[in-house]
């Protein structure tokens, strides 16, 4: 096994096939076929399934991943370093505000110490905001709630979330959308992507049907729903950062339920601090969907 084959591997992965991580990498779908199959010989496991014309991942393929991720990330960090480009100056991060509240933390605090030439701005809002910010050059990066689509940006996914629809305390259990034909709906204003999974949970066209009362903060959005204001959807690693929560959770399907949260940045501009986030973000416990 050497650095350049885990390099390819992670490309394949990345691009869903052989032939458009080759063009990705500027080389021949044969020899990135060649790399893979070195690997696996290396390596002594299989690390995809083929199936007709698509590659899925074997268990041994998703623990190297892991481990790849990791070393190409710290590989890069380690480059930076040598060549004098750490981080330094103002790094612009955009976060919603449930990342912020339930994951950032700990991740800000440590950028924070290892990086003293770099000056952290956080700026909060919804998916779409966010991701406006970012092609107006008003942030750096963001953590948005879904992959963003087109060809603008970049991302890798860091988060795995679960999303749970709540209400008061002393409602009936709520185990489809009819049953909330009667309440009004909390939500972040337009552009909040969790505000369209619950559209869609509903149906095409269910919120023109529904009161829906727009608040920008979880924190009233969930003293709203305990008071019986109406019915909410939001990640439930917020609700297990706020103690006491007098609210009852309903889930609702995992197609629905289970997003992931991406680190996103504008296509081809990798900065040190970018990058040095990144490193950091791969460090951490491999994320895995809620179950």
């Amino acid at each position: 096994m050497n650095f350049a084959d885990l390099q390819v591997f992670k490309s394949v992965v990345e691009e869903g096939g052989v032939i458009r991580a080759a063009s990705k990498l500027h080389r021949v779908p044969s020899a990135v076929t060649t790399r893979i199959k070195q690997l696996e010989a290396s390596m002594g496991v299989k690390l995809f399934h083929r199936d007709k014309q698509r590659l899925h991942l074997s268990p041994a393929g998703e623990l190297l991943l892991d481990y790849a991720e990791r070393l190409i990330q710290l590989s890069e960090e380690a480059r930076d370093v040598v060549t004098g480009t750490t981080p330094r100056g103002t790094f612009r991060i955009g976060a919603l505000e449930s990342t912020t509240a339930s994951r950032l933390p700990p991740i800000l605090a440590g950028f924070h110490g290892r990086y003293p030439d770099a000056r952290l701005e956080l700026v909060t809002g919804t998916n779409d905001s966010l991701l406006g910010q970012l092609t107006e050059r008003k942030i750096d990066a963001a953590f948005t709630a879904e992959p963003p689509s087109g060809g603008a940006f970049e991302h890798i996914p860091v988060f795995g979330e679960r999303l749970t629809l709540i209400s008061s305390e002393n409602h009936a259990p709520i185990r489809r959308a009819r049953d909330v034909e009667d309440l009004s709906l909390i939500a972040f204003p337009e552009g909040c992507a969790y505000r369209r999974v619950l559209q869609r949970w509903l149906g095409a066209d269910s919120l023109a049907t529904f009161r829906v009362l727009e608040l920008s903060s979880y924190h009233a959005i969930v003293a709203c729903v305990a008071a019986g204001a109406g019915v909410a959807l939001m990640p439930e690693s917020v609700l297990d950062v706020m103690p006491q929560v007098n609210v009852r959770r309903h889930p609702i399907p995992k197609a629905q339920a289970n997003v992931t949260t991406p680190l996103v940045w504008r296509r081809g501009e990798m900065s040190a601090s970018v990058l040095a986030l990144r490193a950091q973000l791969a460090s951490l416990p491999r994320q895995k969907q809620a179950a």
